[in-house]
This record gives C-alpha cells, sequence and structure tokens, in this order.
C-alpha cells in the first residue's frame, strides 16, 4: 500500500498567460496550453506537461515558446485564447480538458492539436478513428472507469441501492459516463438519481438534494464538479454519505474513493507527443492514448475516517491501494 500527501495547487488567473504574448523568434517553436478552468486534475497535467517538456530538452524561453492559459470556466475566454493561439501562430496547441480541446478544434485545420483528458474523444467528435487520428487532432483520454469504480464501491459496502449522480448536463464527457452508470445500475438492479448543476451554487443544491435520498454520491471527472470538489465533498461527508469520483485528484481533494489513473502520466505523454509533432511526425500517425490500464484504487484516508468504514482485507492488502492523506 503507498501514501501520498494532497498538495496544494497555485490557480491560474483569468487567461494568464506566462512567456510571451506573440513568437518573437521565428527560429524557435511556439507551443499554446490551454485549461478550462483550475483544479487540481488539471493542474497535474498542466504541471506533469511542463516537467516532461523541460525533461525532453525544451527549455522555455530559449529553445521553445510556451504559453499556458486558463479559461476560468468561461466560454468566452476559452474561444479568446484559442484566438490568440493562432495569432501567435502556434505550431501546437495542448487542450486540457474536453471543453478545451471542443473549443481548440476550430484551430484544427492550420495547428495540430493535442488534447489531454479527454473522456471520449469519438463521442466529442475530436476524432473519427482514435487509432488514427483524421481531424489533425490526438490526444490523451482518461476514459473513466465506471464499471470498475462501482464495482469497487459495491464491494465496500454490498447493501448499496441507490446511487446519486452528481454532473453538469453541459459537459459531454459528464453525459457520456452517465449513460454508462445508467447501464452498471440497470444491469446490478441499482437506481440511479441524477443531479445537475451549472455552476457550484447549482452543484451545492443538488448534492444537499442527493444525499437526502441515496446511499452514494458519484461524480465522473467532471470538470465543474472537480472546481468545487472540497465543499461539494464536505456536504457528502456531513451527511455521511461515500463521495466516489472519477479522478485521482478528486480523492485528494475530499472525495472518498475512485480506481483510476495517475494524472501525472497524461501530462507526461502529452508532452511525448507533442514532441513527436515538433520533430515531424504526422497527427495521424500519432494514435490516441486511452489510459485504462494497471489502475489503482484510491481511498481518502479522513473520509474513511469520518464516514467509520471498514476495509475487508482484500482491498487492505490490494498492492494497488493507495490511501491518499
Amino acid at each position: 500500500m503507498k501514501t501520498i500527501t494532497k498538495i496544494s495547487t497555485i490557480l491560474l488567473s483569468t487567461i494568464l498567460l506566462f512567456g510571451c504574448a506573440s513568437n518573437t523568434d521565428d527560429s524557435i517553436p511556439v507551443v499554446g496550453v490551454a485549461q478550462i478552468v483550475s483544479h487540481t486534475s488539471l493542474n497535474t497535467i498542466r504541471d506533469s506537461f511542463s516537467a516532461q517538456m523541460e525533461e525532453l530538452g525544451y527549455i522555455d524561453g530559449e529553445n521553445i515558446e510556451i504559453n499556458y492559459a486558463d479559461a476560468s470556466n468561461q466560454q468566452s475566454n476559452l474561444n479568446s485564447i484559442i484566438t490568440q493561439f493562432e495569432d501567435d501562430e502556434s505550431d501546437v496547441i495542448v487542450a486540457i480538458a474536453t471543453p478545451t480541446a471542443q473549443a481548440a478544434a476550430n484551430a484544427a485545420e492550420t495547428i495540430p492539436v493535442v488534447f489531454s483528458a479527454v473522456s471520449d474523444p469519438v463521442g466529442s467528435k475530436l476524432v473519427s478513428d482514435p487509432e488514427h487520428p483524421d481531424l489533425n487532432i490526438t490526444g490523451t483520454s482518461d476514459e473513466v472507469q465506471v464499471d470498475q469504480i462501482l464495482d469497487l464501491a459495491l464491494q465496500i459496502d454490498p447493501s448499496i441501492k441507490t446511487i446519486g449522480f452528481l454532473y453538469n448536463a453541459a459537459e459531454t464527457n459528464s453525459v457520456s459516463n452517465l449513460e454508462k452508470a445508467k447501464e452498471y445500475c440497470e444491469a446490478n438492479n441499482l437506481e440511479l438519481i441524477e443531479g445537475t448543476g451549472k455552476d457550484m451554487t447549482e452543484l451545492q443544491s443538488s448534492a444537499v438534494s442527493l444525499c437526502e435520498k441515496v446511499d452514494i454520491l458519484f461524480a465522473p471527472n467532471d470538470n465543474t464538479v472537480a472546481s468545487g470538489m472540497q465543499s461539494l465533498s464536505q456536504i457528502a461527508l456531513d451527511a455521511k454519505i461515500p463521495f466516489y469520483t472519477g479522478a485521482d485528484s478528486m480523492v485528494q481533494d475530499g472525495g472518498f474513493a475512485t480506481v483510476g489513473i495517475d494524472y501525472e502520466e497524461l501530462g507526461k505523454e502529452t508532452a511525448n507527443m507533442v514532441d513527436q509533432i515538433l520533430n515531424g511526425t504526422s497527427v495521424s500517425d500519432i494514435p490516441v492514448k486511452v489510459f485504462k490500464d494497471n489502475l489503482n484504487i484510491y481511498i481518502n484516508q479522513n473520509a474513511l475516517d469520518t464516514l467509520g468504514i471498514q476495509l475487508s482485507d482484500d482491498i487492505k492488502n490490494n498492492d494497488r491501494l493507495i490511501m491518499v492523506e
């Protein structure tokens, strides 16, 4: 069993760009990196991407120009960021999370796009064939293993009958995971109740309502939910409801448990793909990489203690169990 400690991240301000505003040296490549909002999952990807780029020999300001931008969860900001990247004559655009990738797709006709943390690249209309990307877009997918997460929930508490699904209905990645959850519940004779919200106020209200009706909460890697996990997870804890999530970082931010990947790996692989493109590899020759094997079990120690849940020996002795403190 491993233990990791939560590390606070520094929030980016609205449309904050690090580095130059435009390419002042035509001899070095320009990469634009955008994310829809700051939260632990996306910040982890961004920071891991930056570290891997340095590991690959790219030094920002010396042999590459990397411009970072955060849309503060505003679509209008996101569109402006992508337009700025186009004006900067970026050689590659890195789009972190599904909404960012969908906005960046508008520039893909002239600029290669590498996405990261897109749960359903086909359903989001970013690629037609993940093995042979055909729209000048490729990237890394954090496909949520809904079945494995809910299997874990039933392994911990076989008496579960009702699941509350908390999400923003405007996020296509969350809608696709909702369909998976519905299929799972139908196959396992479970009731699923939806709770939606387009902002934190609405999500908090939905969370309070769901906690009065369900045995557990579940949220996929929904960006709106993830950006408010600390407050949402506290609502669940106060109600003594286990809150299962679609990402390890959401467990770090207070969720109870998940089965998933290490988001640092997404950032590293995203950087590797950018490196391939900068060295002349065609986007169509870089398959989308879906992270779905060798997954870890992440359980929040504080939530475990607060809820008074006892883990079985099978879970406690699992060599892929990581306790988050």
